[in-house]
């Protein structure tokens, strides 16, 4: 089985990001990792080919500055085979088709030398602009089918068979390989990476593709985006609760009554 893993770094989603003074967000400071979704794509694709211990390998993918390097270093140690970083001025401000754009060509480039890939994993969506599209456009450029949401997966008879989360519950899904599966949080946690396994990855090479890979580059970069972002701004601070500790219950309820009638939050 040949696996693709497409990741992006992204800030560190557990530091709170406050606004800077040019009126974007202040994320200059904070530790770039992996996509949470993409560590559970990861490991998905790491179990996966653990179950069928035929010699399948992930090559892991990367669009992004050349300081991703660290972040696709970490995949190598908990999973990943190969890493390659599609790094170049000329993607910068690409919106989300511009991103698909870029991994087709990449992938493209990456077939030639390592065959067609049977499954191509991302995250459902990135935690620093969660538009969660990325993955749908790449199936659309690489005319393959998608499964989204995913969150189990095998594979049998030339299929991929999936366990899709939906906000009603769950479905199973199922489509011919290739394809190309955004994941969502499994029922488990991606792995740590072990001493032995970080001082292996480190010794693995990153290979770099720039824009010479693109089979049309007015469709990426700022000045190919269809999709531009107007306005980023803070969500609305929440009021601050209200305390109430009478001397007894009843009395507490009693008071909690009146603010609301006072509110007029009681019909």
């Amino acid at each position: 089985m040949n696996i693709l893993l497409c990741i992006k770094q992204v800030p560190d989603d557990s530091v709170e990001v406050a606004m800077g003074v040019d009126g974007k967000p202040a994320i200059e400071k904070i530790t770039k990792v992996v996509n949470a979704f993409d560590t559970y794509a990861l490991e998905m694709a790491a179990r996966l080919t653990e179950s069928m211990n035929d010699g399948s390998e992930i090559t892991v993918l990367c669009v992004g500055p050349d300081e991703a390097k660290n972040s696709l270093k970490n995949c190598l140690a908990v999973g990943g085979t190969y890493a390659y970083l599609a790094s170049d001025a000329a993607f910068d401000g690409s919106d989300p088709q511009g991103i698909a754009l870029i991994l087709k060509d990449a992938i493209a480039k990456l077939e030639e030398e390592k065959g067609k890939f049977d499954l191509i994993f991302t995250g459902k969506e990135a935690t620093d602009a969660a538009l969660g599209q990325t993955g749908i456009q790449l199936a659309a450029q690489l005319g393959t089918g998608v499964i989204t949401n995913v969150i189990a997966i095998e594979t049998a008879d030339g299929k991929a068979v999936a366990k899709q989360e939906t906000e009603e519950g769950y479905r199973t899904v199922e489509t011919a390989l290739p394809c190309v599966l955004t994941v969502a949080k499994p029922d488990y946690d991606p792995r740590y990476p072990t001493i032995k396994n970080k001082m292996a990855a480190r010794k693995k090479p990153i290979n770099v593709m720039d824009a010479g890979i693109l089979t049309d580059a007015d469709a990426v970069g700022e000045a190919g985006a269809k999709i531009v972002s107007v306005k980023v701004y803070e969500p609305p601070k929440k009021a601050a609760g209200v305390k109430i500790q009478e001397e007894t219950d009843e009395e507490s309820a009693l008071k909690a009554m009146a603010m609301m009638a006072d509110a007029k939050v009681l019909g």
